[in-house]
Formats: structure tokens, C-alpha cells, sequence
């Protein structure tokens, strides 16, 4: 016979059953909660960067850097090849325009030019010999005229008086018509003498000058030899200083090779590289500022090289009104190159939040200083110190501008002391 066995109570009631699977509920709640929803962060105040947001004058600018050089350099280049020969003197000197630099020797040049002074002096002998012998001719021609002139006179004289004679029948016709044909001889023999001799003029005008022409080349061609000839003589071609000479005694330089430049001392200039991005908004009239010894100078471009090499692009700039004293050439410069005209703007100091949020964001700080939310901005242009506020955020605004990357996912602060 079977025995009932009675049934034990179980060791947990079931309210407590229920209790437990609703805390296990809950607590799974809340973590889904915190790991998706708005997060809080506590932080020391200490560490952080707070800067406040205010209204007043701003200018977009950037900064380069900027190098000293001479206003002008002059370059040497060879103008013809050759030998050196003498060297005046060293890299550095200081010349005065016309100072003799170094001699290059070049013989083929040199016998070249021999050869073209005895052109040009056979030439002015065979033209000399040409002259002489057209004013021989002018004068054979004129004596000749002369003798026709004289032949035709007496003719006519002859013939006027047999006119005379033979109406007083003192000749007979035949003397008269003898006479009379010889006057006619006479007169056509002085009208072709005439014309020969006009011919003979505009002739001899004629060769003369080709010879003329002709020797004025060939004189100029001596002058342009005479000058390469010159040319192996480098001089300064301004006062100034003479650096990177590259020269040295025995050396031989080809036509049109550089051997270094004269820098003009009378003033300098600052050539700037500045990075492609900005080439559409560079252009000659700028200004720019930088600081020396202490003193504030300013800079205007005058010149814009649009050739971009390596992503940089360069500009020439010149002092406005004065030059720092002790400045020299190869000196580097931190200038602020102006992009804009001054303005008045909502002005927000720069700082490392910049790398995290693009401008699109950043933590402002409540009215009591103890917390700070995420906030959405709209930032414009910006200079060494400021960004331009476009929205957001108002004068007075208080907010971090340290870095993010610890809490960039971060919606809400809480600062500590």
C-alpha cells in the first residue's frame, strides 16, 4: 500500500521570486539606458581650457613666413664662353657699377674678331679706291662737257653770222646749210653729253651707296664682335653686393651659365610662401604685420607668383614705411598676411576642440559654472587668435576650447572643483 508523502515547501517564496526577476529587470534597463542614451561626464574644472565668447574688431588673416632679400638682385651670367683668367674680386665684395669682376679669355672669339677688322679695313680701301676712281670719272665727264659746250657755242655763232652773210648774198647756200648742220651736230652731240653725264651722277650715287651700305654693316658686324670681345670682361652692372660668384681661376664657363649676382643694397623685401588653398585671395595690394625687436611693421605686396610648386605658391612683399634697423638679408619673418578688411564680429578664441568638432559644435558652460552641454555652432573665418561666431552662441558665453578626444561622444559635463 502506497504511502502519500507530503510535499515540502519550497526554500524561496514566490513573492521574493518575483522581487529578484524585476530588479534583474530593471537593472537591465538602465544599463541598455546609459550605454545608448545621453552620457555625462564629471571632470575637474582645473583641466580644462574655458575662454569666453565677445564681441569686437576682427580681421581674417594667416600667417607665413616670410624671408629678407635684397629689392632687387641683378644676375652674372656669361655672356660668352671662355676661360677665367683673372678673378678682381671675392664672393661678398661690395661694388660700385662698372667695377671689373673677372676676365674670361677666348681665342676663337678674339681671332674672330681680327679677321672682322681686316673685313671692314678692305672694305673702306676698296670703297675709298671706288670713290677715286668715280671722282676721275665725274671730272673726264665734266672736262668733256665742257669741250661740247664750247663746240656747240661756236657753232651756233657760225651759223647766226652765215644766216647774215647769205641774205647779203656774201656765201653761197651751201656754206650755210654746212654751218647749219654742224650747229645741229653740236646741239644733239650737248643734249647726249648732258644725259651721259646725268647717268654717270646717278650712278655713281648709286654705288656709293651700296659701298656706303654695304661698309655700315660690316661695321656694325665689328662693333657687335668688338662687344662679345668686351663681354669676356664681367663687370658689376650696379652698385651693390657681389655673392655666389662661382668662378675660380682655369675654370672654363659655357655661354649663358650663371656665375652670380649682385644684390642691391638700397632696401629689402620679403618673399613669403603661402599655401595654394589661399592663391584665389592673394593679390598685390595686401598688407601684412609682424612684430621686430618689439617694434610693429608693416608689409604690401607688390608682387604674386602664380607658379605653384609643392602646394606652395610665393609673393613678393616691400616695407610700407620703414625698415627695422638691423635687419638682414636670409632673416626669417612671422607675418600675419591680412585676408580681409577689419570688421566688427562675435569673436570665439581658437583652441584644440577645433580638431574634434569641426566648428560644428562645443561644450558651453550653464550660468553657474558647473556644468557645460553640448552645443551646435556655425563658425566663419578665422585669424591666428579667433574664429568668426556666425551662430550659437552670444557675447558673455562661457565655454571649453581644450581638446575633446577624452569625451568628443560626451553630451553633458559636470565640472568639479
Amino acid at each position: 500500500m502506497d504511502i502519500p508523502l507530503e510535499r515540502k515547501s519550497s526554500k524561496f517564496p514566490f513573492w521574493l521570486k518575483i522581487t529578484v526577476s524585476v530588479l534583474v529587470v530593471v537593472l537591465i534597463i538602465f544599463v541598455l539606458t546609459s550605454s545608448g542614451g545621453d552620457r555625462t561626464l564629471t571632470i575637474e574644472k582645473e583641466r580644462l581650457t574655458l575662454a569666453e565668447v565677445s564681441h569686437g574688431s576682427f580681421q581674417e588673416n594667416i600667417a607665413v613666413s616670410g624671408l629678407v632679400m635684397p629689392i632687387s638682385s641683378i644676375y652674372l651670367d656669361a655672356l660668352e664662353g671662355g676661360r677665367v683668367e683673372e678673378k678682381y674680386v671675392e664672393d661678398g665684395a661690395v661694388l660700385k657699377k662698372g667695377d671689373p669682376i673677372l676676365r674670361l679669355s677666348n681665342t676663337d672669339l678674339e681671332l674672330s674678331l681680327i679677321n672682322q677688322e681686316t673685313a671692314v679695313y678692305n672694305l673702306l680701301t676698296q670703297m675709298q679706291i671706288s670713290q677715286n676712281a668715280a671722282r676721275q670719272n665725274s671730272i673726264s665727264r665734266l672736262n668733256q662737257m665742257t669741250d661740247v659746250e664750247n663746240a656747240y657755242i661756236e657753232a651756233e655763232r657760225i651759223y647766226n653770222l652765215n644766216k647774215s652773210l647769205f641774205k647779203k648774198g656774201v656765201i653761197a647756200r651751201q656754206d650755210l646749210i654746212q654751218s647749219e648742220n654742224n650747229f645741229n651736230y653740236q646741239k644733239e652731240r650737248k643734249v647726249l653729253t648732258e644725259a651721259i653725264l646725268k647717268e654717270d651722277s646717278l650712278a655713281n650715287k648709286h654705288v656709293q651707296q651700296q659701298e656706303k651700305s654695304s661698309y655700315e654693316r660690316t661695321r656694325k658686324a665689328l662693333e657687335l664682335m668688338r662687344k662679345k670681345v668686351n663681354d669676356l670682361l664681367v663687370i658689376a652692372p650696379v652698385d651693390g653686393q657681389l655673392t655666389a660668384l662661382d668662378a675660380e681661376i682655369g675654370e672654363t664657363k659655357t655661354k649663358g651659365e650663371r656665375l652670380g649676382q649682385i644684390d642691391v643694397l638700397s632696401g629689402y623685401k620679403v618673399r613669403a610662401e603661402i599655401d595654394e588653398h589661399y592663391i584665389t585671395r592673394i593679390m598685390p595690394g595686401q598688407t601684412g604685420r609682424f612684430t621686430f625687436s618689439g617694434i610693429p611693421y608693416e608689409l604690401v605686396i607688390k608682387k604674386v607668383y602664380a607658379q605653384v610648386t609643392n602646394g606652395r605658391f610665393q609673393v613678393d612683399m616691400n616695407f610700407v614705411d620703414s625698415i627695422p634697423e638691423n635687419i638682414k638679408r636670409g632673416q626669417s619673418l612671422q607675418v600675419k598676411l591680412a585676408l580681409s578688411a577689419e570688421k566688427e564680429a562675435l569673436r570665439l578664441p581658437k583652441g584644440a576642440f577645433y580638431q574634434s568638432t569641426g566648428g560644428s559644435w562645443i561644450f558651453k558652460l550653464s550660468e553657474d559654472g558647473n556644468s557645460a552641454y553640448r552645443t551646435t555652432i556655425n563658425l566663419g573665418s578665422q585669424n591666428g587668435e579667433y574664429f568668426e561666431v556666425l551662430s550659437g552662441l552670444q557675447p558673455g558665453d562661457r565655454v571649453i576650447t581644450s581638446g575633446y578626444d577624452r569625451y568628443k561622444n560626451i553630451e553633458e559635463l559636470t565640472l568639479i572643483h
